[in-house]
């Protein structure tokens, strides 16, 4: 890797400084007891082929500055495009006309738990090339070049898409604070597709499975970081051969499902389930709220002995890794699930409070804004399952298995609004007979209850198993929110999962 980058001089040059003494001092001077500021700037490149001819290609930018303020204990929030000391006063004193408009309405005084003071830190993500420098032609050219592959290898069409992002924040408070970030994420996607042919039905597609993640163009190009070329080269024979796999029989089956499924179960079932602002009620206007209520921290059974899932702002390429929240915390990791027994929450620094209210409380750094124009909100860190003590791998798990099936790849889920009734579907499914993978089936999806499915894993994969996964579009919050996280797991072995054969359930 080469050294670790610094934050563009375009965004240094920016009166950071200049513009956060204006507010905060508006701020107080107003009556506020908090104020903070924050310069956002994301610049986000989408482009996508269609059989090797060029759809999309956009570069966009979105900057501005926000303060938020605590007045008598309620927020108050205004944001503006312009950077000028003379607008962010305004903007400060705007804020605070917020917070008195709406503190007739405010039920819960704001507290907020402690933190230590960041005076001029800055932290920059890991990645090795700046896709911003790198020319729009020469990404266009890596794209054409993989739709090639696939289409000349005789599939009927090929979408190949890139997005990337760069996001810098600056964030200073009136306790003292002062930090600039910078961090760099890319999602690259080739999807095939084939439609109709001899002893087949219909049409099917599949994905390469490279995920999304905090590095640079290194992900993209050559085969370094994942190999193209290999799965490229695989990924028309495993269309072809779904294509033509029988249908899957329903019922409880012994499940090995691959860390390129299993992450999206795990957004799904904990990282959304251990939400602090979901399990109390607060935020249930978008995808609900959560059956893991504070009652049952440190008393449910969450999973078997075997699950242990963290919380990870820190984790190296996740997408959720940040040195610094957006309500200037430093980025942590903790454990959310620990040998099966439900143990923590993720938390901002108010909800942090309202969790314990002995004053030794502190946020464990979950407090984010996808724009300059939005008010921070409790998101997800990168939530991720660990693997196991044994290095076992992937073929070690499937060994153990008489007669199930092996998930490969992520596709549709559904899941009830408390984050516990669900089910998934996945790109390819093998038949496993005796301990052996027995070619692909057809119509595959599981079901179950988050704390049946957890509890019935009874084994993980080692650390070579372990992927880190993601997706660059969680939503949440009214008006909705996107934030990009990751998740890593092993490998698991899951005993008598119900399995539904996707046809039947769809009358066909």
């Amino acid at each position: 890797m080469t050294p670790q980058r610094g934050i563009d001089a375009e965004f240094l040059a920016l009166p950071r400084t200049h513009l956060a003494d204006a507010a905060l001092a508006a701020a107080t001077a107003a009556g506020a007891s908090h104020a903070d500021l924050r310069i956002h700037r994301i610049t986000t490149e989408t482009i996508a082929l269609r059989d090797a001819a060029l759809e999309t290609a956009v570069r966009t930018r979105d900057l501005g500055l926000a303060v938020r303020v605590i007045v008598d204990g309620t927020w108050g929030f205004a944001s503006h495009a312009e950077l000028t000391a003379e607008v962010a006063a305004a903007t400060a004193r705007r804020a605070v006309e917020v917070a008195r408009t709406l503190a007739a309405l405010n039920r819960d005084r704001v507290e907020w738990a402690d933190e230590p003071v960041y005076r001029d830190v800055q932290w920059v993500s890991h990645y090795d090339i700046d896709p911003f420098e790198v020319p729009t032609a020469e990404k266009i050219a890596v794209l054409d070049d993989y739709s090639g592959r696939l289409l000349t290898a005789g599939v009927d069409h090929v979408s190949a898409a890139l997005m990337a992002v760069k996001e810098q924040i600056f964030y200073a408070d009136t306790a003292g604070s002062s930090i600039t970030q910078q961090r760099v994420r890319l999602m690259p996607t080739c999807e095939a597709t084939v439609v109709g042919g001899a002893g087949t039905d219909g049409f099917d597609s599949m994905r390469t499975l490279a995920p999304p993640s905090g590095r640079g163009w290194e992900a993209v190009a050559g085969d370094r970081i994942w190999n193209w070329t290999e799965e490229l080269a695989q990924l028309p024979g495993w269309l072809a051969e779904k294509m033509a796999a029988p249908s899957v029989a329903a019922g409880p089956t012994d499940l090995v499902i691959d860390p390129s499924n299993l992450w999206l179960t795990i957004h799904e079932s904990v990282g959304h389930a251990t939400e602090y602002d979901r399990a109390i009620g607060y935020e249930a206007a978008y995808a609900g709220t959560s059956f893991a209520t504070p009652d049952q921290l440190g008393l449910l059974r969450y999973g078997s002995p075997a699950m242990t899932v963290t919380a990870d702002r820190t984790e190296e390429f996740g997408l959720a890794t940040i040195g610094y929240d957006d309500d200037g915390v430093a980025a942590q990791r903790w454990d959310l699930v620990r040998d099966g027994i439900f143990v923590g929450y993720q938390l901002d620094r108010v909800f942090a409070h309202r969790l314990d209210h002995t004053g030794a409380a502190r946020s464990n750094g979950c407090s984010y804004a996808d724009s300059p124009h939005h008010v921070p909100i409790q998101r997800m860190a990168n939530v991720s399952l660990q693997p196991g003590p044994q290095d076992l791998s992937t073929a070690d798990l499937i060994s153990r298995v008489d007669d199930g099936i092996y998930v490969v790849g992520d596709r549709s889920w559904s899941i009830d609004m408390q984050r516990y009734n669900f089910q998934f579907t996945g790109q390819r499914f093998y038949r496993i007979r005796d301990g052996q993978l027995a070619g692909q089936l057809r119509d595959v999806a599981y079901q179950a209850t988050t704390t049946e499915f957890w509890n019935s894993m009874e084994a993980v994969g080692g650390p070579s198993t372990w992927v880190l996964g993601g997706a660059f579009n969680c939503g949440k919050a009214q008006p909705g929110q996107v934030a990009a996280v990751s998740h890593g797991c092993p490998s698991a072995l899951f005993r008598g999962v119900n399995v539904l054969n996707t046809r039947a359930e769809g009358g066909r």
